[in-house]
């Protein structure tokens, strides 16, 4: 470093320094920053630069120059701060093995940008489960927020968008708590309701008619767990996959439940679900308020349960936008030009309601 130093951050004893130079003419701002040794510049800045335009890109006003271990910035004095923490979390969330990518970059501009409590590198570093080389973690900061949630409630309530990781990360803790033997077995349920279809039309067995709705559960196991040991862990009862009629009558003890789809339950059902619970035993519930398929007048039983439940002592109500979107970027764009439409259009509470209004002659 050269003139000015300025003091790292006490979470980067080794981390990036910044030096600031004399003002262009236009009244911008130059800031240098010294990238540590043992920080390699092509995992920071990405191949051929792509995050360095990314960043370039979330902020418009700045304009970034590497140089060998340094990084040379031109901006606004806002743009300038904002740049070096910026800098500063992406070397932490690289020192600790992460790769870094496009969605990292900006997700963490955002929170640095709504000067959120929690740091990026903090919650982009969050470890929940690995499995054949492939570590499950959050992605956003509602994500971390729904994760810590877990942690901390008996009851939690994952409620959002498709995409944004509410059935993933609860399946992941579940796994996690299965193998910290905090509890003897995982059980998982969703209720058999599907737009247009009933389960009497499908040919089959019960069970073969009941499978494809349990499918998308059975999808995320086999991300989590070896394969070659759920049939195992299914036969000894560690593992449970049934759906939601199945848990009528129950007293579960010692489990973690995860109900999925739940905005396909009705009143009652939810009612009869969250009363299963045993003790030593935690509960996620899953869905989006957006999407109900149940038919006729009937109440959604998630959008109820908010009402119902939500000044209850030790139950936590986890909400997660579009921006917690982690499926492909289109699919956050998706998600919000829908909920755009939505709030012009104003509708009955399920799918079934709308066909009806639909069809009424005008």
């Amino acid at each position: 470093m050269t003139e000015n130093p300025r003091t790292p951050p006490p979470t980067l004893a080794d981390g990036a320094a910044a030096a600031t130079e004399p003002p262009p003419t236009d009244g911008s701002g130059r800031r240098k920053i010294i990238v540590p040794p043992q920080v390699q510049m092509v995992t920071l800045l990405g191949p051929h630069d792509e995050l360095l335009r990314t960043i370039e890109r979330a902020l418009p006003a700045l304009d970034v120059l590497a140089r060998g271990n340094e990084l040379h910035l031109t901006g606004t004095p806002e743009d300038l701060d904002l740049a070096e923490r910026l800098v500063d979390e992406l070397i932490v969330i690289v020192a600790a093995g992460q790769t870094l990518n496009r969605d990292a970059v900006e997700r963490s501009v955002r929170m640095l940008r709504d000067r959120e409590r929690e740091r990026p590198a903090d919650v982009l570093t969050t470890n929940i489960l690995s499995n054949r080389g492939r570590t499950i973690r959050p992605k956003t900061l509602n994500q971390k927020r729904y994760v810590d949630a877990i942690d901390a409630h008996t009851i939690v309530f994952g409620i959002g968008p498709a995409g944004t990781g509410k059935t993933y990360l609860a399946m992941a803790k579940a796994v996690q708590a299965l193998q910290a033997k905090q509890v003897n077995r995982i059980i998982l349920t969703r209720p058999a309701v599907e737009a247009g279809e009933r389960l009497g039309f499908l040919p089959g067995t019960l069970n073969e008619k009941i499978d494809p709705y349990l499918r998308p559960l059975y999808d995320a196991l086999h991300d989590m767990v070896d394969p070659d040991s759920i049939p195992r862990l299914m036969a000894a009862g560690t593992i449970e996959v049934a759906p939601l009629a199945y848990m009528r009558g129950r007293s579960l003890n010692d489990a973690f439940i995860i109900l999925d789809e739940a905005q396909n339950t009705s009143p009652e059902q939810m009612k009869m679900f969250l009363t299963r619970l045993g003790f030593g035993s935690k509960i996620v519930v899953t869905g989006d308020i957006t999407q109900v398929d149940l038919p006729g007048d009937t109440q959604s039983g998630l959008r109820v349960v908010q009402d119902i439940l939500s000044d209850v002592d030790d139950i936590h109500f986890s909400y997660l936008t579009a921006h917690d979107v982690v499926r492909h970027r289109l699919v956050g764009a998706i998600v919000d030009a829908y909920g755009r439409w939505d709030s012009t259009h104003p509708a009955p509470g399920n799918r079934e309601q709308r066909r009806r209004i639909q069809r009424r002659p005008s």
